[in-house]
């Protein structure tokens, strides 16, 4: 697990990897809840509504690590910076 977290480029891949599927079921998620629902069955549409609730938090957890990602690169180069001066 260190090893993922460890490395900012494999986070930040990981991060878009999330905030795309966030987006993704979201969007499938309002469509199939809010404007198909006349035509699917009670599990399709409980999915559709279970899809609104987890694409978001896939959205918010992707942005998290984005930041984390980005802050570890940062911190990177400036202790870079300092060893060259």
């Amino acid at each position: 697990m260190t090893s993922l977290f460890g490395n900012p480029q494999r986070l930040l891949q990981l991060s878009h990897l999330f905030l795309w599927t966030g987006l993704v079921q979201l969007l499938l998620g309002v469509v199939g809840a809010y404007y198909l629902e006349a035509h699917l069955g009670l599990m399709l549409l409980v999915g559709a509504h279970g899809l609104s609730i987890l694409g978001p938090t896939l959205i918010k957890l992707g942005y998290v690590m984005r930041l984390t990602a980005q802050y570890q690169m940062r911190k990177e180069q400036r202790e870079l910076a300092c060893a060259i001066a």
